[in-house]
């Protein structure tokens, strides 16, 4: 963020002309950064609204004289930075998140471990009170583990979604807590939220649940499903 903030000010101490530009080139210089198509496509709606009302003020500012006041120029170029940063803080780390979400799948790059060993990723973390990744190796484990049964082929690029509706279609009475299971993980590996001690208990519970249950393929497709045994 601090990095971010410093390449703004530079580019802007960069630019022609100089940092104290007239009331028409600080508003271009505002225009130009905030109708940049990547904000409006993942903005919260209160960012939205907010840079709405900020173009209508200063769309206003052009109904008088032309004069204004002198600090009216500052005041513009403070406002659009102060948009620009906020941007930047909700903004980016949405798109980053959708990006990973989109391009990864749920065991990462590492992709050798078996259940046993997420099962001691996960219990090791949360020994240590990272309920972020005690979840996130836990849920792994979950997923494994059915790999291991048979009861799902082992394929790269599954996401924590898509493991769940295959395996809530075989595990019906357990359907609704792998969604649950996979949401947290979705918005702890994706989201960037905090997890807590409950959010692992909850999937841990459900991983030894599993391991009791006794797979229903009945009226199931084929694809994403191992031959049971």
């Amino acid at each position: 963020m601090r990095a971010a903030a410093i390449g703004i000010f530079s580019s802007l101490a960069l630019m022609e002309p100089p940092v104290t530009p007239d009331r028409d080139e600080a508003r271009r210089w505002a225009v130009e950064e905030l109708s940049n198509p990547r904000y409006p496509d993942a903005t919260p709606g209160w960012l939205e609204q907010m840079w709405r009302d900020f173009m209508d003020w200063l769309s206003s500012l052009d109904g008088g004289s032309g004069a204004g006041p002198d600090f009216a120029v500052p005041l513009m170029v403070l406002l659009a930075l102060v948009l620009i940063v906020a941007a930047i803080i909700f903004v980016r780390p949405r798109l980053n998140a959708r990006r990973a979400k989109e391009s990864g799948d749920l065991f990462g790059d590492d992709d050798t471990v078996d259940a046993a060993g997420y099962r001691t990723r996960a219990a090791s973390a949360a020994d240590g009170g990272n309920w972020s990744a005690a979840v996130v190796d836990q849920f792994r484990a979950l997923v494994r583990s059915a790999e291991e049964r048979d009861i799902i082929d082992a394929r790269a690029g599954r996401t924590a979604d898509e493991a769940a509706a295959q395996l809530g279609g075989v595990f019906g009475t357990a359907q609704a807590k792998l969604i649950d299971a996979a949401g947290i993980f979705d918005a702890v590996r994706y989201g960037e939220h905090p997890a807590a001690r409950t959010d692992y208990e909850s999937v841990r519970q459900l991983d030894a649940e599993l391991l009791t249950l006794k797979p229903d393929f009945a009226g199931q497709a084929n694809t994403g499903f191992a031959v049971p045994r």
